[in-house]
């Protein structure tokens, strides 16, 4: 059987980064930054007050409580240069324009709020409640670096330096594509033999969580034509596609009888549990990379974990590797089979991690109550209670 290793890095040989493009801010929330980014202008552009109160000369107020004309009032959006001589303060507003000659903002709240003659009670230092020029950034640092994903405060950066369009790698459209003649859609009524599907729903929220854009296509039966037919009509909005069932050795595999003939999809198998049957390849003119998953939800979901999250990170130009582990106690004895690097379900917490109760690859309850997969590698059977794992957390 195939080593996961080995497995990965063919999938990652393949799979190429998307092309970058120019979207607009509002367009580019979960994108990847395909450039750096730097700002034009200091920021903040000028000397700002950091809340409402008084601009003052600090050298006026040592002396408290201490009375001092108000000059003028200071709102944010001022354009006009203004000044303060000794002995007089601006009455000022937060984001406002500090005038000349002040050196420090006395709040609001430290007064009485005087209009034209204003009673400060709390001396202040220089340079109090004063945003400085620069103080955020200078001009001509870099804000963001390519390989950034942009999220809520990466736009606000991206805004307050003023940019409107950015160049990024945009999500990947994968297609989730599930196979099985007893495979009902939720809400509808069970008929003989059927099971509601639940693959397309699972591993099309898996592509969103992995910053990509999921679109389910439902479930198809189990012939192969029908199946090609979907498949062609699907790689119009698709980067990427994913397929659940159809690949393992028995009849009606429609996924394999489908793609093998056409030579561009290997299918093979994997020294990993769950999960062992797995094929990638590419499909279409353009060369659409496809990833046909085993059926059981389990071993679906392990196999997306392992192979497709970091595909799809690498069409993003993002880093792509095997997931991240970290070092736990387990808290019960560990079972697998010679031969295979089992994932086993588990919940971690702190520094140790106890296993799920139902380990079968069938069993989506007991992985839905499980935020870790504990690693026992090929070569282990048994790990006992109190050994010291690998786990990739969830």
């Amino acid at each position: 059987m195939k080593p996961v290793e080995r497995h990965l890095a063919d999938i990652l040989g393949t799979v190429r980064p998307l092309a970058p493009l120019e979207v607009d801010l509002e367009r580019a929330l979960g994108t990847v930054l395909a450039e750096d980014v730097t700002a034009p202008v200091s920021l903040p552009p000028f000397d700002n007050s950091a809340m409402d109160g008084y601009a003052v000369r600090a050298g006026d107020v040592v002396n408290v409580p201490v009375s001092l004309s108000v000059t003028e009032d200071v709102a944010a959006g001022d354009g006009a240069l203004r000044a303060i001589g000794s002995g007089m303060v601006a009455r000022i507003m937060t984001g406002a324009p500090v005038p000349a000659g002040a050196d420090a903002v006395v709040p609001v709240e430290w007064t009485d709020a005087g209009r034209t003659q204003v009673t400060i009670h709390k001396q202040v230092q220089p340079g109090n409640a004063i945003r400085l020029i620069g103080e955020d950034v200078r001009a001509g640092d870099v804000v963001l670096r390519e390989g950034t994903r942009i999220g809520a405060a990466q736009l606000g950066i991206l805004a307050g330096v003023g940019r409107r369009r950015v160049r990024v790698r945009p999500q990947p459209r994968v297609v989730v594509l599930s196979t099985g003649a007893e495979l009902a859609e939720p809400g509808t009524p069970l008929g003989p033999g059927q099971i509601w599907e639940s693959n397309s729903f699972m591993l099309a929220a898996a592509v969103r969580e992995a910053g990509a854009e999921g679109f389910r296509a439902g479930a198809v039966t189990d012939d192969p034509n029908r199946f090609l037919d979907i498949l062609d009509a699907q790689l119009l909005r698709a980067d990427a596609v994913i397929t659940s069932g159809g690949v393992s050795m028995g009849a009606y595999e429609p996924v394999k009888e489908a793609l093998a003939p056409l030579g561009r999809v290997v299918f093979e198998k994997v020294a990993m549990q769950p999960g062992m049957p797995q094929g990638f390849g590419l499909v279409g003119d353009d060369n659409v990379p496809i990833f046909t998953l085993p059926g059981n939800p389990v071993s679906a979901f392990v196999s997306f974990v392992l192979f497709v999250r970091p595909a799809l990170r690498q069409m993003q130009g993002l880093p792509a590797t095997l997931p991240e582990t970290v070092k736990a106690t387990t808290t019960a004895p560990l079972h697998s089979p010679p031969g295979r690097r089992s994932f086993l379900r588990a919940v971690l917490t702190g520094g140790t991690v106890a296993p799920v109760h139902g380990q079968g690859s069938h069993q989506l309850a007991a992985l839905a109550s499980a935020n870790a997969l504990v690693i026992v590698p090929e070569d282990v059977t048994v790990l006992a209670e109190g050994a010291t794992v690998e786990v990739i957390p969830l």
